[in-house]
């Protein structure tokens, strides 16, 4: 009986274990499909990661190249600190990260050494507390700079750093001589640092975050084009055949505009720290691709407002929504246009002003569909509830129409300022039928 006990004992251990080895390999296959799915969404994660390994391996080096070392010391280890704290992603961010770091170092060491010299004139009794105050007027001054939406966009880094390292510079209770030589080492050192990240970062296969920028602000004006493309075809049901889940992505993809504002601006105040390059020059209009995503969102909270109506639970009688189907139709397609022909012309880096007949098509649906409004209250007046929700409708339309134009002057405004190429208008074969359509007459020249 006890044998058999233990058996069972055994077998049921032997079962928990086996059941517990396949919960963990479970565990490891579902983390490696997740890595490979992330290098798979995005390449550019993968050679981020071998340029940082090769950053350390570089900077590591420093500890095996002898006149360094016997200049340097174990202060090289802030060289390594600076490669793993400042390497980023992007080229703008870790050339930010690298010169905030780097020239606030430099800075900072310079005060702190005078004031650590300023110090210990006073005497033994004198410089705890002449070191105390500077200490504290140095860190309230530069805590409180922190707080400007300017020096915090791009310098806050900066100042954390130079925080520190004045601190650690003037509350040292090295002498005179010490205290200038730590200073020119944790300067020499982060300098390195920063300069190998750096050189890294925009020689092996860079990331410009300015172009991811660029790009942002066309693909958000191609999700506005892409919902006022099919918003005419669902609200009036214009066509039944259409796949509903690829209607349903393109209606939704507008609502990532919406809360892009904070990632824009991050994006453009690291754009600003990146050198020229291709078609982007030094000082780029940065600016005014923020102008340009401002009203493109303000754009989009107005089709957020026109989808309510698309997705409420009490809809319009067909009968009604009739009245304005047709120039809303023209007004929703005609905008969606303009906007796509905008983004084109942003994300190619082309003056263009094929928006603008599409612009104008709008408008004149608009005048018509002021009309049909008027006029309906007066012909309907049993419908006059419905034909005002209707009215919200238009109403909206409208105001989309002004937020394109908008767009179209700010982009046209980017245009110039970004100095993109002009492009010689083509002309297609429905426009050149139109151009030869005419009486035509022949001519005979007798000889």
């Amino acid at each position: 009986m006890a044998s058999s006990n233990n058996d069972h004992d055994q077998v049921k251990a032997a079962g928990k274990a086996a059941g517990l080895f396949e919960r963990l390999w479970g565990k490891i296959v579902k983390f490696g499909l997740m890595l490979k799915k992330l290098g798979q969404d995005d390449p550019r994660r993968i050679v981020h990661s071998l340029k940082v390994a090769l950053a350390l391996t570089l900077v590591s080096m420093l500890f095996y190249f002898e006149p360094l070392y016997e200049g340097l010391g174990l202060a090289a280890m802030w060289a390594i600190l600076t490669v793993v704290v400042v390497f980023e992603f992007s080229v703008g961010a870790t050339i930010g990260r690298g010169l905030n770091r780097m020239m606030s170092t430099v800075v900072a060491a310079a005060l702190g050494i005078g004031a650590h010299r300023l110090a210990t004139l006073t005497g033994n009794q004198g410089e705890p507390i002449l070191i105390a105050l500077f200490v504290f007027v140095e860190a309230g001054i530069v805590t409180f700079f922190r707080f400007i939406p300017q020096m915090k966009a791009r310098y806050d880094y900066g100042l954390l750093i130079f925080n520190v390292t004045f601190c650690l510079v003037s509350v040292s209770g090295y002498r005179d001589k010490e205290v200038i030589q730590m200073g020119f080492e944790r300067v020499c050192t982060i300098t390195i640092g920063g300069c190998i990240a750096v050189a890294v970062c925009v020689f092996i296969r860079p990331v410009w975050i300015g172009v991811e920028l660029h790009n942002r602000i066309a693909t958000n004006m191609e999700k506005l084009a892409n919902f006022l493309d099919e918003f005419g075809d669902e609200y009036f049901k214009v066509s039944e055949n259409e796949q509903t889940r690829e209607k349903s992505s393109l209606l939704e993809g507008y609502r990532s505009v919406l809360t892009s504002k904070g990632s824009e601006n991050t994006m453009a105040n690291l754009a600003r720290w990146e050198p020229g390059h291709g078609n982007f020059r030094f000082r780029h209009p940065w600016e005014q691709y923020l102008k340009v995503g401002t009203l493109t969102r303000h754009c989009a909270f107005k089709i957020e407002a026109l989808n309510n109506y698309l997705t409420s639970e009490t809809q319009t009688p067909q009968e009604v929504k009739s009245i304005i189907q047709g120039p809303s139709v023209v007004i929703s397609s005609e905008c969606g246009k303009a906007l796509k022909e905008l983004a084109t012309s942003v994300k190619k880096m082309t003056k263009s002003s094929s928006n603008e007949p599409h612009i104008a098509k709008s408008k004149d649906a608009a005048e018509e569909l002021k009309a049909v409004i008027r006029s309906s209250l007066c012909k309907h007046p049993a419908d006059s509830l419905h034909i005002i929700q209707e009215g919200a409708v238009a109403s909206l339309l409208l105001e989309i129409i002004t937020c394109i134009e908008k767009i179209a002057d700010a982009a046209h405004k980017l245009a110039s300022q970004a100095h993109f190429k002009d492009v010689k208008p083509t002309v297609k074969p429905d426009q050149e039928n139109s151009v030869n359509d005419g009486p035509h007459h022949v001519v005979t020249i007798e000889g």
